[in-house]
C-alpha cells in the first residue's frame, strides 16, 4: 500500500515550477472546479495545503465541527452596533454612512460592507476601515 504522505513530498516540490494555469489544471483534477485567483502565490499555498491536508486525513473532526460553528465571517464595521453613523469629509462634503442590519446605509442605498460604501463615495476601490479612519494606513 503506498503511503500518501510520502507521495505528497514530490508533489509539492513540483508545485514551486508550475506556472498559474498549470496549478488552476491540477486543482480542478484533484478537488473540482479552482477558486477564482490570479495570485500564483496564493494558489500555490493554498493547492500545497490541500494535498498535504489530503495526505494526512484531512482536519479532525473536532476542529470540523468548531468550524462549522463560526458561521460565515462578519462584515468589517459591523461590530460597530446598528445605528452608529460614520463620518468624514470627502471632496469638500461631509459624507455619512449608517450600519444598519442589511449593511451599510449612503445617501439612500445599502451596501454589503463598508467598503463597497467606501468605494461608492470615493469612486475608486476603497478599504472601508481605512476610508473613515478606523484603522490606521499600512507602514
Amino acid at each position: 500500500m503506498i503511503d500518501e504522505t510520502q507521495v505528497a513530498g514530490p508533489v509539492l516540490d513540483r508545485l514551486d515550477r508550475m506556472p498559474l494555469e498549470a496549478l488552476r489544471e491540477e486543482w480542478q483534477r484533484r478537488f473540482g472546479p479552482p477558486p477564482p485567483l490570479r495570485s500564483l502565490k496564493v494558489l500555490r499555498l493554498m493547492l500545497a495545503w490541500r494535498i498535504q491536508a489530503d495526505a494526512e486525513g484531512g482536519l479532525d473532526p473536532h476542529t470540523r465541527k468548531l468550524l462549522r460553528r463560526t458561521g460565515a465571517p462578519e462584515a468589517e464595521g459591523r461590530s460597530l452596533g446598528i445605528g452608529t453613523k460614520l463620518r468624514r469629509e470627502w471632496k469638500g462634503a461631509v459624507v455619512e454612512v449608517i450600519v444598519e442590519e442589511e449593511g451599510f446605509c449612503w445617501d439612500g442605498k445599502t451596501y454589503a460592507s463598508l467598503s463597497a460604501a467606501a468605494t461608492a463615495i470615493a469612486g475608486t476601490r476603497w478599504n472601508g476601515p481605512r476610508f473613515f479612519g478606523l484603522r490606521e494606513k499600512a507602514p
